[in-house]
């Protein structure tokens, strides 16, 4: 690997998506990169909240909810980060960044503009139907990003590190 100074790590703040962050984290210490946790606010999600909302006839709800939901999701990503990771935050320089769109897009297009020199991120494991019909985000970000990525599969529970790695 030559010279990894920014690593992007989008998380969707789950559980399941720690496992990618911590990765990330070690990562970015080992390299002394630095890290860019990205937030991406699923516009799906926010239209057909939208939709619901239109139906009771409140277009004043509707545009309060996407003025501060921005603003909201910064917020929980920092308490998500701080929550989960706070031993790792001060060993690494750590940027945040929320925006909404479709993940898989706005993940790629985020490490073009900052030059991401790889970009971590867990994969939830979808298998089967769930897989075809909902797609999936990693394997949408390793067929269309410019640079590296590392796709971390989530421990189940009881296993260990050493296995998973092992057997990645």
């Amino acid at each position: 690997m030559n010279h990894v100074k920014k690593i992007l790590a989008p998380t969707d703040l789950s559980k399941l998506s720690l496992t990618g962050l911590r990765y990330a984290f070690n990562l970015a210490q080992s390299f002394g990169a630095e890290i860019n946790v990205y937030h991406v606010i699923n516009r799906d999600e926010i239209m057909q909240f939208s939709e619901q909302l239109k139906r009771f006839g409140d277009p004043i709800a509707i545009g309060r909810h996407t003025e501060n939901l921005l603003e909201e999701s910064q917020a929980a990503l920092s308490h998500f980060l701080q929550d989960n990771l706070a031993d790792l935050l001060p060993l690494v320089e750590v940027r945040t960044k929320v925006e909404m769109g479709l993940p898989y897009k706005n993940i790629v297009e985020r490490a073009r503009e900052d030059c991401a020199d790889m970009i971590v991120m867990s994969t939830h494991g979808r298998t089967g139907f769930s897989h075809v019909l909902l797609g999936s985000v990693t394997e949408k970000v390793v067929r269309t990003a410019p640079c590296p990525v590392v796709s971390i599969h989530p421990e189940e529970e009881g296993e260990s590190s050493e296995r998973k790695i092992a057997a990645g």
